[in-house]
């Protein structure tokens, strides 16, 4: 959610912001219900004001005997009872009309973010390793997967349809040594505490992290009016919600593995082969609560933690600074982390680290104290994937592939399976 005193202050900058991320900022309609709304509330406090006035020199009327007197302070009285509940209604429905306008627009970009309408504009930062060589055309994970006997879509199509997966035997095993891989690492090293939140939540959470209403065709809910989570970045961002934490709380790093559901109806006729893009997966969240002052050395940090993960597992990826147009929508500032798939010869997204700064707080209404002086002011938000368990799969088939089908395990992942360093057909 925007500070409707910040465009206010200055709708120029506003609109410039707006137009950097490729939507209209509709700011004079957001000045004019801002203005109507302030006028309401100023008109009720009068008419209170007033009221309590006139309920004193009733009593002082009604003390001297002056009955007309009284009965005419009586009929204003009406009157501003009748001009605060109109004043209340304005408020309401202005706010309600306000509301709706600043939810529906994205997060303003810092300064630093590069211009541009899509990925094309993005900047690459830097490299880890080399991509790998082959002597041998390489295959993509389907095909090594199904050649492993361990990667079945003829049957998840039957159990659920399109763009799911079943994994079996080393490949299932595969993908939970991952995970837990993942989550030893930023618990034991990085210094996250792990958190196994629910899978369903409600509609404010939602809310509250910018899925709803924007993106509400993006996502699975229930009979119930539960939603089902398309990230952990939901419930764990959301522990912040409607509290006041003490500074020395800050910064709060938590971190969960859990199954993540999208429908992916902005996606669609895209990446419809393979894992790249499913309905069902699993990921490795980092989510980081801090004050402002620290958010942005909270971002790189968050960035070296998701590389760490790959670096471990001896992946060649590559960092990108995404621009305006292309960063998400509740996102200041994102690094995203691609990596190689010799498979497909390119780079892919394997995880996102966004800065949000204080856009989710006002919308969940998380604050902290100040130890300085004692107020509350909006903490800071920061989400990214630590990272995503299907794609890493796939990266580690394709990058690790061997001529006769089989694939090289990395060092960091023997102890979780078994002590096992390939992947052989079953």
């Amino acid at each position: 959610m925007l500070d409707i005193r910040e465009i206010r202050e200055d709708p120029a900058s506003f609109e410039a912001s707006m137009g950097r991320r490729g939507v209209a900022s509709g700011v004079g309609e957001i000045l004019r219900l801002d203005e109507e709304r302030r006028a309401a509330v100023q008109s009720v406090d009068e008419a209170r004001h007033r009221r309590k006035q006139l309920s004193d020199d009733i009593a002082a009327a009604n003390k001297r005997g002056e009955k007309e007197q009284a009965d005419a302070l009586t009929q204003e009285v009406r009157a501003c009872k009748e001009r605060i509940a109109r004043g209340e209604e304005i408020q309401k429905e202005t706010g309600a009309a306000l509301d709706a306008l600043l939810s529906a627009l994205p997060n303003p970009p810092l300064k630093d973010v590069p211009d541009g309408a899509d990925e094309t504009s993005n900047v690459e930062r830097h490299r880890f390793g080399e991509q790998p060589q082959f002597a041998f055309s390489p295959k993509d994970h389907v095909e090594i997967g199904e050649g492993l006997g361990g990667m079945d879509f003829t049957t998840a199509a039957k159990l659920s349809g399109a763009r799911f997966v079943v994994l079996r035997g080393a490949l299932a095993r595969l993908e939970r040594a991952l995970g837990a891989f993942m989550l030893d690492l930023h618990t034991g090293e990085h210094g996250y505490q792990e958190v196994a939140p629910p899978f369903l939540v409600r509609e404010e959470v939602m809310f509250g992290t910018a899925q709803l209403p924007k993106f509400a065709e993006d996502q699975f809910s229930t009979q119930s009016n539960l939603w089902l989570i398309p990230t952990s970045e939901v419930p764990l961002t959301n522990l912040a919600r409607e509290r006041i934490c003490a500074e020395e709380e800050l910064p709060m790093r938590v971190t969960a593995m859990t199954p993540c559901f999208r429908k992916e109806a902005g996606a669609a006729g895209r990446d419809t082969h393979g894992m790249i893009r499913q309905h069902q997966f699993s990921k490795v969240e980092l989510v980081s609560v801090a004050r402002p002052e620290e958010s942005e050395a909270e971002l790189e940090r968050m960035l070296a933690c998701a590389e760490a993960v790959l670096q471990r597992l001896e992946l060649h990826y590559r960092v990108v600074l995404l621009c305006a147009g292309d960063m998400g929508f509740a996102a200041a500032k994102t690094y995203d982390i691609e990596v190689w798939l010799p498979g497909q010869g390119a780079y892919r997204e394997i995880s996102s680290c966004s800065l949000c700064g204080d856009f989710q707080a006002r919308r969940m209404g998380a604050r902290y104290r100040r130890r300085s002086d004692g107020k509350t002011a909006f903490v800071h938000t920061l989400n990214g994937s630590g990272v995503a368990l299907g794609r890493a799969l796939l990266a580690l088939l394709e990058q690790k592939q061997q001529e006769d089908g089989n694939v090289v395990l990395p060092e960091a992942l023997h102890p979780y399976m078994g002590g096992a360093t390939r992947l052989e057909k079953e």
